[in-house]
């Protein structure tokens, strides 16, 4: 008889403030490194503490984490410095954790305890997006970001949208570059499992912009009325059409990794059309087409959903969360100055610590050097 192969649990641990298709990739690639996936979610008072104030609250936090199709248990309130006995206490084998580094409002290492133990793995960072470069997007209230997206629509280019570089980050970590979208990743974000043929098959479509915990209730309830979730996203034009001002602040590209992370979402459309027509239901077999109980987005038709309608096959839906976008832009806006010197920490002490990280790589001792020259970021 074949001896069974023990499990390999594996923690992660964060802040998830403003989950994004970055914190999904990364857990996405610590999951391949074992059975069980175990992320644990620090608490506001915390983050608070060691860098600035969170947009969302822990318990938003903690059901968006949920959320990730690649996580298995969250743990409510991990301690902001991993330790040996967190990791005992959850029989996780090692921590895993992005190519970054995070430390404490001291300058420390947040995961320096279980790098000396050897029980740290780390994966690749997402380049081109950060909470600290969406936060802040929404303070520099500047339509550059969807002008050089929206030029590249119109001229038909295939290089990645420009979005992200009008921030301020300057830090080598979460200082965004380009996101650079690919087939590779939009493969590894998604499951490739197409419907059965008995399959009751849901259509919602939106912008699902900045992706949050009031779309995670929505597409909860929508993947109930059926077995297979299909979502359309509006292209970056049209969204802007129908919202105007910064609209949308994550481009097409970022947008579809962010709804495909999701545990409740089957396939997406990229692109889709705004009016929901006959001939898109037919190809995708749909059996009901949904919406939440946001205004309905005319963009000048007079009416997207009437060809469901008039077949009978539309539903509004009430997840009971009022939740939208415009909510976190006026969230992060109320407290500008707040995020604003919170971003600027944050540089400050990235910046040192790479600094240090240089000079120790230079040296040959990056990991005994590195641990206490980063800790010059404390100054700051």
């Amino acid at each position: 008889m074949e001896e069974k192969k023990p499990q390999i649990r594996v923690w992660c641990d964060g802040c998830y403030d403003m989950v994004h298709f970055g914190h999904a990739n990364s857990l996405r690639q610590a999951k391949a490194l074992g059975d069980y996936l175990i992320v644990g979610v620090h608490t506001d008072e915390e983050i608070t503490k060691h860098k600035g104030p969170p947009v969302f609250t822990e318990e938003e936090r903690y059901k968006m984490v949920r959320g990730i199709k690649w996580v298995d248990e969250v743990v409510e309130g991990a301690p902001y410095v991993t330790t040996l006995e967190t990791l005992d206490q959850y029989n996780c084998d090692f921590c895993v954790h992005g190519d970054d580094i995070t430390m404490t409002a001291d300058g420390i290492d947040t995961y320096h305890l279980v790098k000396a133990a050897g029980r740290y793995k780390e994966v690749q960072r997402t380049a081109g997006v950060s909470t600290t470069d969406l936060v802040g997007r929404m303070l520099l209230l500047t339509r550059q970001h969807f002008q050089q997206g929206a030029r590249e629509y119109e001229v038909g280019r295939e290089g990645p949208s420009n979005m992200g570089q009008d921030s301020s980050a300057r830090s080598p970590w979460t200082g965004c570059s380009q996101f650079l979208p690919t087939t590779q990743k939009i493969i590894q974000f998604s499951d490739g499992k197409p419907p059965k043929p008995n399959d009751k098959i849901v259509y919602v479509a939106g912008a699902f912009d900045l992706f949050h915990v009031g779309h995670l209730d929505f597409l909860e309830q929508a993947r109930k009325q059926g077995d297979y979730l299909i979502v359309g996203l509006h292209t970056d034009p049209v969204v802007n059409k129908y919202r105007g001002g910064n609209y949308p602040i994550m481009n097409l590209h970022e947008r579809v990794l962010s709804v495909l992370a999701c545990k409740y979402v089957s396939e997406v459309v990229i692109g889709a059309p705004l009016v929901v027509t006959k001939e898109l239901m037919d190809h995708f077999k749909v059996d009901i087409v949904c919406h939440g109980q946001t205004p309905i987005q005319t963009g000048g038709f007079d009416d997207p959903y009437a060809e469901p309608k008039r077949q009978g096959k539309f539903k509004l839906l009430d997840s009971g969360n009022t939740m939208t976008t415009e909510k976190i832009v006026e969230r992060i806006i109320l407290h500008r100055l707040e995020f604003e010197a919170r971003n600027m920490r944050k540089e400050k002490k990235e910046i040192a610590a790479y600094e240090a990280y240089t000079k120790a790589k230079k040296e040959g001792k990056v990991r005994c050097c590195f641990l206490q020259e980063c800790s010059s970021a404390r100054r700051l």
